[in-house]
């Protein structure tokens, strides 16, 4: 039999479907959802006054956690700051940087961890940004918001796969259908080791004031950034669905 077929009758091959410009997750929607919507609550609804309340209420304060605690109005805040603080946002620059950052790396962390355990990585990541956070100025007064912990954790817990050799692209995102590296694998792959020295030096670069940030006058808690992406990097196999067969 000839190894060369006539196809003139073969039936036209359908061209893939494009992929949609903005095919997020549902988690990812809906927690950007929320962030924006306690936003603008904040911003348009609420007084000087009343967003006082709120920041003494939600956000992470360190000293709260020493003899400072009891001279405060809510006390009992130390019990759910260290994860609230994660929804508020100084600015709607703040707020956009990390709901864009949670695009680029909370989109497949979602894809492959499914709702439930994303959001339970957020919540893990954002806990450990205030732990990391406490221990390095525990007598720290001024407040701490943002979802950066959160953030930093998702973009930890991508690098154990998005470097993978067999990674690739797909569409506009990154591949998540891939096994993981090891943490020994990951600490020896030359991606995922230059990607780590440089998001480590511009943390540090924007966190000691050596580089501003534009549009902010506050100080970038750094130290919460470095806690949630060792969550997400440290922590990755906690979140990893058990039944997977993607896993190394």
């Amino acid at each position: 039999m000839s190894d060369f077929q006539n196809n003139d009758h073969q039936e036209p091959v359908a061209e893939p479907a494009a992929e949609p410009v903005f095919n997020l997750p549902r988690a990812v929607t809906a927690l950007a959802v929320v962030l924006v919507a306690i936003h603008c609550v904040r911003v348009l609804l609420l007084s000087p006054e009343q967003n006082i309340e709120i920041i003494l209420l939600f956000a992470f304060i360190p000293a709260m956690f020493g003899q400072a605690g009891a001279l405060v109005p809510y006390p009992e805040a130390i019990y759910w700051t260290p994860v609230t603080y994660g929804l508020l946002h100084g600015g709607w620059l703040h707020l956009g940087v990390n709901i864009v950052w949670m695009f680029a790396f909370g989109t497949p962390v979602a894809r492959r961890f499914g709702a439930f355990r994303f959001l339970a990585l957020s919540v893990f990541a954002t806990a450990c940004g205030a732990l990391a956070q406490y221990l390095a100025d525990p007598d720290a007064l001024v407040p701490m918001i943002g979802a950066s912990a959160a953030v930093s954790g998702h973009m930890g817990a991508a690098m154990r796969f998005i470097f993978n050799p067999l990674a690739g692209r797909a569409g506009r995102g990154f591949r998540h259908d891939i096994p993981a590296l090891s943490l020994a694998e990951s600490f020896t792959n030359r991606q995922f080791v230059v990607f780590f020295i440089v998001w480590m030096v511009m943390n540090l670069a924007f966190g000691s004031g050596i580089v501003g940030v534009p549009g902010s006058e506050n100080a970038i808690a750094w130290h919460a950034h470095i806690g949630g992406f060792a969550a997400g990097i440290f922590g990755f196999s906690l979140f990893e669905r058990k039944n997977s067969t993607l896993s190394a």
